[in-house]
Protein backbone atom coordinates (compact mmCIF):
# COMPACT_ATOMS: atom_id res chain seq x y z
CA UNK A 1 0.00 0.00 0.00
CA UNK A 2 1.36 3.45 -0.84
CA UNK A 3 0.53 6.66 0.99
CA UNK A 4 0.19 9.62 -1.36
CA UNK A 5 0.11 13.37 -0.85
CA UNK A 6 1.13 16.13 -3.19
CA UNK A 7 1.68 19.85 -3.04
CA UNK A 8 -1.18 22.10 -3.99
CA UNK A 9 -2.39 25.57 -3.17
CA UNK A 10 -5.30 24.35 -1.03
CA UNK A 11 -5.74 21.86 1.77
CA UNK A 12 -4.36 18.48 0.82
CA UNK A 13 -6.63 15.45 0.74
CA UNK A 14 -4.52 12.61 2.17
CA UNK A 15 -5.26 9.10 0.97
CA UNK A 16 -3.90 5.60 0.62
CA UNK A 17 -4.65 3.24 -2.25
CA UNK A 18 -4.10 -0.35 -3.27
CA UNK A 19 -5.37 -2.99 -5.68
CA UNK A 20 -7.01 -6.29 -4.88
CA UNK A 21 -5.89 -9.32 -6.94
CA UNK A 22 -9.20 -9.20 -8.86
CA UNK A 23 -8.34 -5.73 -10.18
CA UNK A 24 -10.52 -3.63 -7.86
CA UNK A 25 -8.76 -0.36 -7.09
CA UNK A 26 -9.34 0.87 -3.54
CA UNK A 27 -8.81 4.41 -2.23
CA UNK A 28 -9.06 5.30 1.47
CA UNK A 29 -9.36 8.78 2.98
CA UNK A 30 -9.51 8.75 6.78
CA UNK A 31 -11.10 11.79 8.45
CA UNK A 32 -12.53 11.68 11.99
CA UNK A 33 -13.96 15.21 12.05
CA UNK A 34 -17.55 13.91 11.82
CA UNK A 35 -18.87 10.42 12.71
CA UNK A 36 -19.90 9.52 9.17
CA UNK A 37 -18.38 7.50 6.37
CA UNK A 38 -18.95 7.53 2.61
CA UNK A 39 -18.69 4.25 0.71
CA UNK A 40 -18.71 4.68 -3.05
CA UNK A 41 -17.99 2.75 -6.23
CA UNK A 42 -17.32 4.27 -9.63
CA UNK A 43 -17.69 1.96 -12.63
CA UNK A 44 -15.89 3.06 -15.77
CA UNK A 45 -18.94 2.67 -17.97
CA UNK A 46 -21.18 5.36 -19.39
CA UNK A 47 -23.38 5.96 -22.38
CA UNK A 48 -20.38 6.08 -24.74
CA UNK A 49 -19.75 2.38 -24.01
CA UNK A 50 -23.18 1.25 -25.19
CA UNK A 51 -24.12 -0.72 -28.27
CA UNK A 52 -25.73 1.78 -30.71
CA UNK A 53 -28.84 -0.41 -30.68
CA UNK A 54 -28.98 -0.46 -26.86
CA UNK A 55 -28.69 3.22 -26.00
CA UNK A 56 -29.48 4.05 -22.39
CA UNK A 57 -28.15 0.85 -20.82
CA UNK A 58 -25.61 2.58 -18.53
CA UNK A 59 -28.25 4.88 -17.06
CA UNK A 60 -30.77 2.07 -16.90
CA UNK A 61 -28.37 0.02 -14.77
CA UNK A 62 -28.03 2.94 -12.38
CA UNK A 63 -31.72 2.32 -11.63
CA UNK A 64 -31.77 -1.45 -11.98
CA UNK A 65 -29.01 -2.07 -9.47
CA UNK A 66 -31.13 -0.71 -6.64
CA UNK A 67 -33.59 -3.55 -7.29
CA UNK A 68 -31.79 -5.90 -4.92
CA UNK A 69 -29.55 -8.94 -5.13
CA UNK A 70 -29.45 -12.62 -4.27
CA UNK A 71 -29.22 -11.61 -0.61
CA UNK A 72 -31.22 -8.36 -0.68
CA UNK A 73 -34.94 -8.43 -1.37
CA UNK A 74 -36.50 -6.34 -4.12
CA UNK A 75 -36.87 -2.76 -2.92
CA UNK A 76 -34.85 -3.43 0.25
CA UNK A 77 -31.55 -1.86 -0.84
CA UNK A 78 -32.55 1.68 0.12
CA UNK A 79 -34.28 0.53 3.30
CA UNK A 80 -31.05 -0.89 4.71
CA UNK A 81 -29.41 2.52 4.36
CA UNK A 82 -32.37 4.53 5.60
CA UNK A 83 -32.86 2.32 8.67
CA UNK A 84 -29.19 2.84 9.49
CA UNK A 85 -29.68 6.62 9.36
CA UNK A 86 -27.85 7.11 6.07
CA UNK A 87 -28.47 8.38 2.56
CA UNK A 88 -27.63 6.94 -0.84
CA UNK A 89 -27.73 7.91 -4.48
CA UNK A 90 -26.23 7.29 -7.91
CA UNK A 91 -25.62 9.12 -11.17
CA UNK A 92 -24.48 8.38 -14.70
CA UNK A 93 -22.88 10.35 -17.51
CA UNK A 94 -21.24 9.61 -20.83
CA UNK A 95 -18.19 8.04 -19.21
CA UNK A 96 -18.99 6.50 -15.81
CA UNK A 97 -21.65 5.31 -13.36
CA UNK A 98 -21.28 6.24 -9.69
CA UNK A 99 -22.95 4.85 -6.57
CA UNK A 100 -22.54 5.96 -2.97
CA UNK A 101 -23.85 5.62 0.56
CA UNK A 102 -23.18 8.04 3.41
CA UNK A 103 -23.64 6.25 6.73
CA UNK A 104 -22.96 6.63 10.44
CA UNK A 105 -19.41 5.42 10.90
CA UNK A 106 -20.50 2.38 12.91
CA UNK A 107 -22.32 1.19 9.75
CA UNK A 108 -19.16 1.11 7.64
CA UNK A 109 -19.43 -2.60 6.88
CA UNK A 110 -23.07 -2.20 5.81
CA UNK A 111 -21.89 0.05 2.98
CA UNK A 112 -19.22 -2.46 1.97
CA UNK A 113 -21.73 -5.31 1.97
CA UNK A 114 -24.28 -3.40 -0.11
CA UNK A 115 -21.74 -2.42 -2.76
CA UNK A 116 -20.24 -5.92 -2.89
CA UNK A 117 -23.75 -7.31 -3.44
CA UNK A 118 -24.29 -4.81 -6.25
CA UNK A 119 -21.01 -5.88 -7.88
CA UNK A 120 -21.47 -9.64 -7.57
CA UNK A 121 -25.09 -10.62 -6.97
CA UNK A 122 -27.33 -7.94 -8.48
CA UNK A 123 -30.76 -9.08 -9.66
CA UNK A 124 -30.76 -8.68 -13.43
CA UNK A 125 -34.06 -10.32 -14.21
CA UNK A 126 -37.24 -9.63 -16.13
CA UNK A 127 -39.39 -8.41 -13.23
CA UNK A 128 -36.91 -5.74 -12.15
CA UNK A 129 -36.16 -4.79 -15.74
CA UNK A 130 -39.83 -4.19 -16.49
CA UNK A 131 -40.27 -2.17 -13.29
CA UNK A 132 -37.31 0.07 -13.99
CA UNK A 133 -38.26 0.55 -17.65
CA UNK A 134 -41.38 2.31 -16.39
CA UNK A 135 -39.31 4.40 -13.96
CA UNK A 136 -36.91 5.49 -16.70
CA UNK A 137 -39.81 6.16 -19.06
CA UNK A 138 -41.34 8.50 -16.50
CA UNK A 139 -37.99 10.19 -15.86
CA UNK A 140 -37.56 10.80 -19.57
CA UNK A 141 -41.04 12.33 -19.77
CA UNK A 142 -40.47 14.61 -16.80
CA UNK A 143 -36.90 15.72 -17.48
CA UNK A 144 -36.86 15.88 -21.27
CA UNK A 145 -40.17 15.53 -23.05
CA UNK A 146 -42.48 17.57 -20.79
CA UNK A 147 -39.90 20.06 -19.53
CA UNK A 148 -39.62 23.39 -21.39
CA UNK A 149 -36.27 23.43 -23.20
CA UNK A 150 -35.69 19.91 -21.79
CA UNK A 151 -34.54 18.50 -25.11
CA UNK A 152 -31.79 21.06 -25.73
CA UNK A 153 -28.89 18.79 -24.84
CA UNK A 154 -30.33 15.89 -26.86
CA UNK A 155 -30.72 18.12 -29.92
CA UNK A 156 -27.21 19.59 -29.63
CA UNK A 157 -25.46 16.25 -29.10
CA UNK A 158 -26.99 14.55 -32.11
CA UNK A 159 -25.77 17.37 -34.37
CA UNK A 160 -22.39 17.96 -32.73
CA UNK A 161 -21.32 14.31 -33.10
CA UNK A 162 -21.71 12.25 -36.25
CA UNK A 163 -19.69 9.14 -35.32
CA UNK A 164 -18.94 9.17 -31.60
CA UNK A 165 -21.38 7.62 -29.09
CA UNK A 166 -21.66 10.98 -27.32
CA UNK A 167 -24.22 11.72 -30.02
CA UNK A 168 -26.94 10.06 -27.94
CA UNK A 169 -28.06 11.23 -24.48
CA UNK A 170 -27.29 9.34 -21.29
CA UNK A 171 -30.96 8.62 -20.69
CA UNK A 172 -31.09 6.77 -24.01
CA UNK A 173 -34.17 5.81 -25.98
CA UNK A 174 -37.09 3.72 -24.82
CA UNK A 175 -37.27 1.76 -28.08
CA UNK A 176 -33.79 0.38 -27.39
CA UNK A 177 -34.60 -0.56 -23.79
CA UNK A 178 -37.89 -2.16 -24.87
CA UNK A 179 -36.20 -4.15 -27.62
CA UNK A 180 -33.51 -5.55 -25.32
CA UNK A 181 -33.78 -9.07 -23.95
CA UNK A 182 -32.94 -10.22 -20.44
CA UNK A 183 -29.81 -11.74 -21.98
CA UNK A 184 -28.71 -8.34 -23.29
CA UNK A 185 -28.99 -6.88 -19.80
CA UNK A 186 -27.11 -9.78 -18.19
CA UNK A 187 -24.31 -9.45 -20.76
CA UNK A 188 -23.90 -5.74 -20.02
CA UNK A 189 -23.75 -6.44 -16.28
CA UNK A 190 -21.17 -9.20 -16.63
CA UNK A 191 -19.05 -7.07 -18.98
CA UNK A 192 -18.88 -3.79 -17.08
CA UNK A 193 -19.84 -4.44 -13.45
CA UNK A 194 -16.63 -6.22 -12.65
CA UNK A 195 -13.95 -5.32 -10.09
CA UNK A 196 -11.30 -4.59 -12.73
CA UNK A 197 -13.60 -1.87 -14.12
CA UNK A 198 -14.29 -0.20 -10.78
CA UNK A 199 -12.78 1.93 -8.06
CA UNK A 200 -13.99 1.65 -4.45
CA UNK A 201 -13.54 4.78 -2.33
CA UNK A 202 -14.08 4.98 1.42
CA UNK A 203 -13.91 8.46 2.96
CA UNK A 204 -14.59 9.62 6.49
CA UNK A 205 -14.60 8.20 10.00
CA UNK A 206 -13.11 4.71 9.81
CA UNK A 207 -9.80 3.03 10.60
CA UNK A 208 -7.62 2.94 7.48
CA UNK A 209 -5.38 0.33 9.10
CA UNK A 210 -8.11 -2.28 9.57
CA UNK A 211 -10.20 -1.27 6.52
CA UNK A 212 -8.19 -3.28 3.95
CA UNK A 213 -9.00 -6.54 5.72
CA UNK A 214 -12.68 -5.55 5.94
CA UNK A 215 -12.71 -4.67 2.24
CA UNK A 216 -11.02 -7.94 1.28
CA UNK A 217 -13.67 -9.82 3.26
CA UNK A 218 -16.45 -8.37 1.10
CA UNK A 219 -14.75 -7.85 -2.27
CA UNK A 220 -11.77 -10.19 -2.34
CA UNK A 221 -13.64 -13.25 -3.62
CA UNK A 222 -15.45 -11.45 -6.45
CA UNK A 223 -14.06 -12.89 -9.70
CA UNK A 224 -12.11 -10.66 -12.03
CA UNK A 225 -13.95 -9.87 -15.25
CA UNK A 226 -12.69 -10.13 -18.78
CA UNK A 227 -11.07 -7.38 -20.79
CA UNK A 228 -13.41 -4.40 -20.69
CA UNK A 229 -14.22 -3.13 -24.20
CA UNK A 230 -13.63 0.57 -24.87
CA UNK A 231 -15.02 2.73 -27.64
CA UNK A 232 -12.24 3.63 -30.07
CA UNK A 233 -14.36 5.94 -32.21
CA UNK A 234 -12.64 9.23 -32.99
CA UNK A 235 -15.02 12.00 -33.96
CA UNK A 236 -13.80 13.76 -37.14
CA UNK A 237 -13.39 17.56 -37.08
CA UNK A 238 -16.43 19.61 -37.99
CA UNK A 239 -16.51 20.70 -41.61
CA UNK A 240 -18.26 23.95 -40.80
CA UNK A 241 -21.02 25.48 -38.73
CA UNK A 242 -24.17 23.39 -38.34
CA UNK A 243 -27.40 25.36 -38.00
CA UNK A 244 -30.91 24.12 -37.38
CA UNK A 245 -34.29 25.04 -35.94
CA UNK A 246 -36.13 23.03 -33.29
CA UNK A 247 -39.78 23.64 -32.45
CA UNK A 248 -40.87 22.94 -28.88
CA UNK A 249 -43.67 23.53 -26.37
CA UNK A 250 -42.22 26.84 -25.21
CA UNK A 251 -43.31 30.46 -25.06
CA UNK A 252 -39.98 32.23 -25.56
CA UNK A 253 -37.35 31.45 -28.21
CA UNK A 254 -33.89 30.24 -27.21
CA UNK A 255 -30.50 30.24 -28.89
CA UNK A 256 -28.11 27.37 -28.20
CA UNK A 257 -24.49 27.08 -29.34
CA UNK A 258 -22.35 23.97 -28.94
CA UNK A 259 -18.60 24.24 -29.51
CA UNK A 260 -16.30 21.22 -29.75
CA UNK A 261 -13.65 21.32 -27.00
CA UNK A 262 -10.72 19.15 -25.79
CA UNK A 263 -11.11 16.18 -23.47
CA UNK A 264 -11.33 16.59 -19.71
CA UNK A 265 -7.91 16.61 -18.06
CA UNK A 266 -6.01 18.05 -21.02
CA UNK A 267 -4.20 21.37 -20.61
CA UNK A 268 -6.49 23.17 -23.05
CA UNK A 269 -9.60 21.90 -21.27
CA UNK A 270 -8.85 24.05 -18.23
CA UNK A 271 -8.33 27.16 -20.33
CA UNK A 272 -11.57 26.49 -22.24
CA UNK A 273 -13.44 25.98 -18.97
CA UNK A 274 -12.07 29.32 -17.75
CA UNK A 275 -13.47 30.98 -20.88
CA UNK A 276 -16.89 29.48 -20.13
CA UNK A 277 -16.68 30.73 -16.56
CA UNK A 278 -15.70 34.19 -17.77
CA UNK A 279 -18.81 34.23 -19.92
CA UNK A 280 -21.33 33.01 -17.38
CA UNK A 281 -20.04 32.38 -13.85
CA UNK A 282 -22.10 34.63 -11.60
CA UNK A 283 -24.11 37.80 -12.06
CA UNK A 284 -20.99 39.81 -12.94
CA UNK A 285 -20.02 37.50 -15.81
CA UNK A 286 -19.85 38.91 -19.30
CA UNK A 287 -22.96 37.31 -20.80
CA UNK A 288 -25.05 38.20 -17.77
CA UNK A 289 -23.86 41.80 -17.52
CA UNK A 290 -24.07 42.56 -21.24
CA UNK A 291 -26.75 40.39 -22.87
CA UNK A 292 -29.08 39.95 -19.89
CA UNK A 293 -28.69 43.14 -17.84
CA UNK A 294 -27.43 45.94 -20.10
CA UNK A 295 -29.14 44.97 -23.35
CA UNK A 296 -32.01 43.05 -21.71
CA UNK A 297 -32.12 40.63 -24.62
CA UNK A 298 -32.21 37.50 -22.51
CA UNK A 299 -34.29 36.30 -19.61
CA UNK A 300 -31.54 33.80 -18.84
CA UNK A 301 -28.12 33.29 -20.39
CA UNK A 302 -25.20 31.02 -19.59
CA UNK A 303 -22.47 28.69 -20.77
CA UNK A 304 -20.88 25.55 -19.40
CA UNK A 305 -18.39 22.81 -20.26
CA UNK A 306 -19.20 19.12 -20.69
CA UNK A 307 -16.06 17.50 -19.23
CA UNK A 308 -16.01 14.28 -21.23
CA UNK A 309 -13.25 11.65 -21.29
CA UNK A 310 -13.08 12.07 -25.07
CA UNK A 311 -13.34 15.56 -26.62
CA UNK A 312 -16.52 17.21 -25.35
CA UNK A 313 -18.57 20.35 -25.79
CA UNK A 314 -18.90 23.88 -24.46
CA UNK A 315 -22.52 24.96 -24.59
CA UNK A 316 -23.70 28.57 -24.55
CA UNK A 317 -27.41 29.32 -24.41
CA UNK A 318 -29.84 32.15 -23.96
CA UNK A 319 -33.62 32.36 -23.49
CA UNK A 320 -34.87 35.45 -25.26
CA UNK A 321 -36.83 38.17 -23.54
CA UNK A 322 -40.32 38.86 -24.82
CA UNK A 323 -40.18 40.43 -28.27
CA UNK A 324 -36.47 39.69 -28.87
CA UNK A 325 -35.76 37.83 -32.10
CA UNK A 326 -33.36 34.83 -31.96
CA UNK A 327 -30.95 36.37 -34.47
CA UNK A 328 -30.69 39.51 -32.34
CA UNK A 329 -29.96 37.43 -29.24
CA UNK A 330 -27.41 35.37 -31.17
CA UNK A 331 -25.64 38.51 -32.37
CA UNK A 332 -25.27 39.80 -28.82
CA UNK A 333 -24.00 36.46 -27.55
CA UNK A 334 -21.57 36.26 -30.48
CA UNK A 335 -20.21 39.71 -29.64
CA UNK A 336 -19.27 38.63 -26.12
CA UNK A 337 -17.73 35.41 -27.38
CA UNK A 338 -15.75 37.40 -29.96
CA UNK A 339 -14.34 39.57 -27.15
CA UNK A 340 -12.70 36.47 -25.65
CA UNK A 341 -10.91 35.95 -28.98
CA UNK A 342 -10.05 39.59 -29.69
CA UNK A 343 -9.04 40.92 -26.25
CA UNK A 344 -7.01 39.65 -23.34
CA UNK A 345 -9.02 39.16 -20.15
CA UNK A 346 -8.19 41.86 -17.58
CA UNK A 347 -6.02 40.94 -14.58
CA UNK A 348 -8.92 41.76 -12.24
CA UNK A 349 -11.28 39.40 -14.08
CA UNK A 350 -8.66 36.64 -14.13
CA UNK A 351 -8.01 36.99 -10.39
CA UNK A 352 -11.73 36.88 -9.64
CA UNK A 353 -12.19 33.75 -11.76
CA UNK A 354 -9.37 31.96 -10.00
CA UNK A 355 -10.75 32.96 -6.59
CA UNK A 356 -14.13 31.53 -7.60
CA UNK A 357 -12.51 28.25 -8.65
CA UNK A 358 -10.58 28.00 -5.39
CA UNK A 359 -13.79 28.53 -3.44
CA UNK A 360 -15.57 25.91 -5.53
CA UNK A 361 -12.72 23.46 -4.91
CA UNK A 362 -12.91 24.00 -1.14
CA UNK A 363 -16.69 23.61 -1.12
CA UNK A 364 -16.70 20.42 -3.21
CA UNK A 365 -14.14 18.82 -0.91
CA UNK A 366 -15.69 19.97 2.35
CA UNK A 367 -17.85 16.85 2.76
CA UNK A 368 -16.85 13.21 2.69
CA UNK A 369 -19.17 12.39 -0.21
CA UNK A 370 -17.59 15.16 -2.32
CA UNK A 371 -14.09 13.95 -1.47
CA UNK A 372 -15.02 10.36 -2.35
CA UNK A 373 -16.27 11.33 -5.80
CA UNK A 374 -13.27 13.58 -6.46
CA UNK A 375 -10.87 10.77 -5.56
CA UNK A 376 -12.68 8.29 -7.81
CA UNK A 377 -12.75 10.73 -10.73
CA UNK A 378 -9.08 11.63 -10.40
CA UNK A 379 -8.09 7.96 -10.49
CA UNK A 380 -10.43 7.11 -13.38
CA UNK A 381 -9.99 10.13 -15.64
CA UNK A 382 -6.93 12.16 -14.67
CA UNK A 383 -4.30 9.44 -14.75
CA UNK A 384 -3.89 9.02 -11.01
CA UNK A 385 -5.56 9.69 -7.69
CA UNK A 386 -2.89 12.22 -6.67
CA UNK A 387 -4.17 14.53 -9.42
CA UNK A 388 -6.99 15.46 -7.02
CA UNK A 389 -4.43 17.48 -5.08
CA UNK A 390 -2.90 19.12 -8.13
CA UNK A 391 -5.86 19.70 -10.48
CA UNK A 392 -6.55 23.10 -8.96
CA UNK A 393 -3.07 24.14 -10.07
CA UNK A 394 -4.10 23.46 -13.68
CA UNK A 395 -6.70 26.23 -13.36
CA UNK A 396 -4.42 28.57 -11.43
CA UNK A 397 -1.72 28.20 -14.09
CA UNK A 398 -4.04 29.38 -16.90
CA UNK A 399 -2.97 32.78 -18.24
CA UNK A 400 -4.87 35.48 -20.08
CA UNK A 401 -2.95 34.50 -23.21
CA UNK A 402 -4.01 30.84 -22.77
CA UNK A 403 -7.64 31.87 -22.62
CA UNK A 404 -7.37 34.02 -25.72
CA UNK A 405 -5.53 31.26 -27.58
CA UNK A 406 -8.18 28.58 -26.88
CA UNK A 407 -10.97 31.04 -27.64
CA UNK A 408 -9.43 31.60 -31.08
CA UNK A 409 -9.01 27.87 -31.60
CA UNK A 410 -12.31 26.46 -30.31
CA UNK A 411 -14.88 29.29 -29.95
CA UNK A 412 -15.20 29.86 -33.67
CA UNK A 413 -18.18 29.49 -35.98
CA UNK A 414 -16.74 26.64 -38.04
CA UNK A 415 -16.44 24.57 -34.86
CA UNK A 416 -20.00 24.83 -33.61
CA UNK A 417 -23.65 23.87 -33.78
CA UNK A 418 -26.25 26.65 -33.52
CA UNK A 419 -29.86 25.87 -32.74
CA UNK A 420 -32.82 28.19 -32.65
CA UNK A 421 -35.41 26.82 -30.26
CA UNK A 422 -38.76 28.24 -31.33
CA UNK A 423 -42.35 27.93 -30.07
CA UNK A 424 -44.42 25.35 -31.93
CA UNK A 425 -46.87 28.15 -32.77
CA UNK A 426 -44.24 29.53 -35.19
CA UNK A 427 -43.92 26.27 -37.11
CA UNK A 428 -45.33 26.39 -40.61
CA UNK A 429 -47.24 23.33 -41.81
Amino acid sequence: MTAMTASAQMRQIPFTEFDLPNGLHVILHEDHSTPIVAVSVMYHVGSKDEDPTRRGFAHFFEHLLFEGSENIGRGEFSKYVEKAGGVLNANTNGDRTYYYEVLPSNQFELGLWLESERMLHAKVETKGIETQREVVKEERRQRYENQPYGGILIEVLKRAYTKHPYQWPTIGFMEDLNAASEGDYKKFYKTYYVPNNAVLVVAGDFDAKTAPDQIKKFFGDIPKGGTVPRSKVVEPPMKGEVRDVVYDKIQLPAVVMGYRIPAYGTKDFYAVDMVNRLLSSGNSSRLNMSVKDAQQKALFVGSFSLPFEDPGLAIAFGIANMGVAPDSLEASMDKEIARTRDELITPAELSKLKAQIETEYVNSNSRVEGIAESLASAHTFLGGTAKLNTELNEYLAVTAADMQRVAKQYFVKENRVVLYYLPQSQQKN
